[in-house]
């Protein structure tokens, strides 16, 4: 059965789910792929990563389609489309309209815990000047509290970002997306330009992707955002 989107959303006839905030930015291309899409947009140089569930940032700063290890990727130059692969870990895109730069981020529970998101925020401001007050964030199907159950060992290390649980040393829920939102916020982005699409990857099988619900007959999503040529 499928979701509804949050009114920050549309899917458009490509099946591509576009954050209308971000689609406001005529400079910009953006988008999260459902599992009816037919592929990301042409006409760029696309990076990419071997993701390891890290807190590693990248700048691309050649042309090579193959950026390395790592977890997010940021840029400011136009004509390089960003992109990261997911079936139930949280993709973010980030935008800085003041100075043009863009972040894609790939947020699982190990990324998450060791700080992907923040960590790209702060290679956004080192190397692009951005000021987090101007960031938009946007946040994609991924899977949620209702379905992302854990042991304690997982659990316990969501303490710092959770600080009013008392019960993460046991078998519980954890709120992936949420946490990010936890980590903007402490980064300094305000909430109003946080945009979540509220997608359940796991629940809604109709639209995503989800290795915890389909193991390894799952396929993958990209989340991607560019600087258009």
């Amino acid at each position: 059965m499928s979701q509804p989107l949050s009114p920050h959303f549309q899917m458009d006839d490509a099946g591509i789910l576009r954050c209308l905030p971000l689609c406001a930015l005529g400079w910009l291309e953006h988008g999260f792929e459902s599992r009816h899409s037919s592929g990301i947009p042409t006409g760029f140089g696309v990076a990419r990563l071997k993701q390891i569930h890290s807190a590693i940032v990248i700048r691309p700063t050649g042309t090579e389609a193959d950026c390395g290890e790592g977890d997010a990727l940021i840029a400011d130059q136009p004509g390089r489309l960003l992109v990261v692969r997911t079936a139930d870990c949280v993709p973010i895109l980030l935008v800085d309209p003041t100075r043009k730069a863009v972040a894609a981020v790939h947020a699982g529970w190990r990324g998450v815990v060791a700080g992907v998101l923040p960590h790209a925020l702060s290679a956004m401001r080192d190397h692009c000047g951005t000021n987090p007050g101007d960031l938009l964030a946007a946040l994609g199907p991924c899977i949620r509290h209702d379905a992302f159950e854990v042991g304690p060992e997982v659990a316990m290390q969501f303490q710092d970002l959770f600080p009013e649980r008392s019960n993460l040393n046991q078998r519980t829920h954890v709120d992936l997306a949420e946490a990010c939102q936890r980590q903007l916020a402490a980064t300094g982005v305000p909430a109003a330009q946080v945009f979540d699409c509220g997608c359940c990857s796991f629940a809604d099988g109709l639209r995503w992707h989800s290795y915890r619900r389909d193991r390894e007959s799952s396929g993958r999503m990209q989340a991607f955002i560019g600087v258009r040529p």
